[in-house]
């Protein structure tokens, strides 16, 4: 196998687990755990690299110049992968972006914009952090830091990294990051497909990817979160990529009973996108918010607010948390309302 294939796997999945082991007493049997929220097919699923490496990632870097459309720049994969300073396909679509946005702080804190790009949006691995309110991103960073926030599915290590990132960091720096990430607006970018059947999919690096070919899988009670194309966000790491995100059925119309019946709009607001300190949940990657209500049923989730959700998610089932991420993500949708695909 080549070297850089290696490193890749080292940055991906050996790195985070470094100083970001969960607590044992937080190391229990997991109930109607909703794997596909982790980027994983099931739960007995082995942590691996994208099985199209390779082609998903652009190989080893040979010095061509790359492009993206809409932009006048050109960078290499190096520059690209760097993850103490990113390039930046956009830099008129942001602010100016603090220190530790765009490099880091070496050893031990990446830069955030190589997982949250310069944009905020992230990808289904991570999160969208743009638009979030201030005080909500900086008690969310201490939440990290105080052990107050982990993967219930201890195979998503870089959501454990995050403690490694937010010790490293001063509150000055967590607040410039607040601040930086708060005054981008929420921008759509997930397109929610209803659907039986889907393109046959792999996994890796906490994402989904459609294989070559015609094959399709039915799609159960899960949602696949994909890119529309995989070299245009992986391996060129452009952030104004879009996500397809393939729901079952009627899933959303159930999604929205079940939002009613929870009365959730009491604290996210009548339209979700948030009220005070209380973030935004529409429209937001259906993965990453199923992840943190499976969290906080599970209780590896317990900083400041979470008290308030336990009630609303202690009941929640597998097929509950596939409407209510089917939902919450289409309302990104202009219409507010997903695409029903034939079967």
């Amino acid at each position: 196998m080549k070297n850089w294939k290696w490193a890749w796997i080292v940055v991906l999945f050996i790195i985070p687990l470094m100083g970001a082991e969960p607590p044992q007493h937080q190391k229990k049997p997991l109930v109607g755990l909703p794997a596909w929220a982790y980027g994983f097919i099931s739960d007995s699923d082995a942590i691996q690299p994208d099985p199209q490496d390779s082609e998903a990632r652009g190989g080893p870097d040979k010095g061509v110049m790359l492009h993206v459309a809409g932009s006048p720049l050109s960078f290499t994969f190096t520059q690209l992968r760097d993850q103490h300073g990113p390039a930046d396909w956009f830099p008129n679509d942001h602010p100016a972006m603090p220190d530790v946005v765009a490099h880091g702080k070496k050893p031990n804190v990446t830069a955030c914009s190589f997982c949250h790009f310069t944009s905020g949006k992230g990808h289904p691995s991570n999160a969208d952090i743009t638009d979030l309110p201030y005080s909500y991103f900086v008690q969310t960073m201490s939440d990290f830091k105080n052990g107050l926030r982990w993967s219930a599915d201890t195979r998503k290590t870089n959501t454990n990294q995050m403690k490694v990132f937010a010790s490293g960091m001063t509150e000055e720096e967590i607040q410039a990051v607040a601040r930086y990430y708060g005054s981008i607006k929420w921008a759509p970018r997930i397109k929610v497909v209803e659907t039986n059947m889907v393109p046959k999919m792999g996994f890796g690096g906490g994402m989904f990817f459609t294989l070559e070919g015609t094959e399709k899988e039915p799609l159960g009670e899960r949602i696949f979160e994909t890119p529309e194309s995989r070299e245009i966000t992986v391996a060129l790491r452009n952030p104004r990529s879009m996500f397809i995100a393939y729901a079952p059925v009627g899933s959303i119309k159930k999604g929205e009973a079940i939002v009613a019946a929870k009365q959730c709009r009491l604290c996210h607001g009548e339209n979700l996108q948030g009220t005070g300190p209380i973030p935004g949940i529409a429209g937001r990657s259906p993965s990453y918010l199923v992840r943190q209500l499976y969290d906080m049923q599970q209780g590896t989730r317990s900083g400041e607010w979470t008290s308030l959700m336990k009630p609303a998610v202690s009941n929640l089932t597998p097929d509950d948390f596939v409407a209510l991420g089917a939902y919450l993500a289409s309302r990104t949708l202009p219409s507010a309302s997903a695409t029903t695909a034939s079967n």
